[in-house]
């Protein structure tokens, strides 16, 4: 069974919609170690699908693959290819809420049945040499006991899996949205600690409610590794001081005006490969956030880029409205 060859002491969690690869190019400028994780990618789009769902910059590594998807066969082609992409990692998603995955039968329902979910990985983990590594909720609707959590860690562990990322939440299948599904089911984070106990020969990273990076220190002496998903997305300036308060890299930390610059050069590359400010930018919205100047900012490039004919200038404009000195 391989190690994992780098550090999830800090990563973005996958967000539908959001860590596209623009995004993930910007959070880098910003830590050089984060993890980053794609959007969920269904098995059924990467083998059937028309476009590339796999491709990503290589700026972005250390970046893993989430897959979703309950087949065995079809999540180790997935795997298979993957690897030969250069993904560092790929997870499988036994955590989303949501109808549409539960009727692809993937997703939080797959707790329910942990022997399925360890045959994937061990099937998966048997033909590629990256780590595979499963992110799952604490229970799924009335199934949320302590010993059902246990019982599906033990059992998924049997199977090769060496990392779990768990959401310190339970899923309710019915009844909830996702966005209700992150917010209503209580956090318990005690019973995340406790897991890492029991098991204290697996890697046990916990996401949900975490907010700042002091946060993230305390839970790291409890347990191996903490995801950020919604905060780093709407602040993701915070991530500029994660290379020193979690590594304990000394290096200096980039200026939001460096940032600009940085992502001008890549917004000005994809544009002429046929790509649009927009799309890089929108991931940019809160770069300024608790400034002056922040709103219009935000204002300015969500009317300007989105313009046929928008370049890098833009970006440039919309910054020029912020007072960036540090208080």
């Amino acid at each position: 069974m391989n190690t994992v060859p780098f550090s999830e002491k800090l990563s973005v969690a996958p967000m539908l919609d959001w860590t596209d690869k623009h995004c993930r190019y910007f959070f880098r400028q910003l830590s050089k170690h984060t993890v980053m994780y794609t959007e969920m990618v269904t098995t059924g789009a990467i083998l059937f699908g028309k476009g590339d769902y796999l491709s990503y910059n290589n700026e972005e590594h250390p970046v893993v693959l989430q897959l979703g998807g309950s087949d065995p066969k079809a999540l180790t082609e997935c795997a298979k290819m993957a690897e030969q992409h250069g993904y560092d990692a790929i997870n499988i998603n036994v955590g989303c809420p949501s109808d549409r995955v539960q009727n692809g039968k993937f997703g939080a329902c797959l707790m329910a049945e942990p022997e399925l979910v360890a045959d994937c990985v061990q099937s998966m983990q048997n033909a590629v040499n990256v780590p595979i590594t499963v992110k799952s909720r604490i229970g799924i609707d009335d199934l949320d006991s302590y010993e059902f959590l246990h019982n599906f860690i033990d059992v998924v562990g049997k199977g090769g899996c060496q990392h779990f990322i768990v959401h310190a939440r339970k899923a309710w299948l019915s009844g909830l949205s996702p966005k209700q599904n992150r917010e209503v089911p209580p956090l318990d984070y005690s019973r995340v600690y406790q897991i890492k106990q029991d098991f204290s020969h697996l890697k046990i990273s916990i996401n949900g409610g975490i907010k700042t990076l002091n946060e993230s220190q305390d839970h790291l002496q409890h347990i191996d590794g903490v995801m950020i998903g919604r905060e780093v997305y709407a602040n993701p300036y915070m991530l500029s001081q994660a290379d020193q308060l979690i590594w304990g890299d000394d290096k200096a930390i980039i200026t939001r005006q460096q940032i600009i610059e940085m992502m001008c050069e890549y917004i000005d590359r994809n544009v002429a490969d046929g790509g649009r400010v927009w799309h890089v930018v929108r991931h940019m919205l809160g770069l300024t956030t608790g400034l002056p100047g922040a709103r219009g900012y935000r204002r300015y490039l969500s009317e300007n880029a989105c313009k046929e004919g928008a370049t890098s200038q833009v970006l440039i404009d919309a910054f020029a409205l912020v007072d960036d000195q540090p208080a």
